[in-house]
């Protein structure tokens, strides 16, 4: 279980002496027994795979965010400690569509569901975000979308 890899890391990094490691990893461990609260489960439970995935892409989006913060910002130094934790999530995590795959099963499902005007715009969007959950990052299911009105 992807719970228990995390668990094992840590000590690893410990051992290691890797401090961006051992603090993204400690991250996730919280961040996962967060989860587990929020569920109105025991801190001491294991996630599954996909609600471990499920969070894992939540930290990636965070610090997607604050690389973008920290640039705006001029702190190269925070955007490279992002930048590597970063790194070590994304790992864990599937490798997503490309735009043009994303854009390709955006054109048949339009054609699928009889989509002409923009107005139905938000039920594709909706219909490609259940079909690509997991597999296509949500920003460019949207630019695929937008491209084709």
């Amino acid at each position: 279980m992807l719970h228990e890899q995390i668990k094992s890391k840590i000590k690893e990094a410990m051992m290691a002496h890797d401090s961006v490691s051992l603090e993204t990893y400690r991250g996730m461990m919280a961040a996962f027994t967060n989860e587990l609260v929020a569920k109105n489960r025991k801190p001491n439970e294991m996630l599954g795979d996909d609600e471990a995935l499920a969070v894992i892409t939540r930290l990636s989006k965070q610090r997607k965010d604050s690389i973008e913060q920290f640039k705006k910002g001029n702190r190269e130094d925070l955007v490279k400690e992002e930048q590597a934790q970063l790194a070590i999530l994304e790992t864990y995590l599937p490798t997503l569509m490309s735009y043009d795959e994303v854009e390709k099963i955006a054109k048949a499902k339009k054609n699928e569901l009889g989509i002409s005007d923009v107005i139905k715009k938000g039920m594709l969007m909706s219909a490609l975000m259940k079909d690509l959950k997991g597999k296509a990052d949500g920003t460019t299911v949207k630019q695929a979308v937008d491209s084709l009105f």
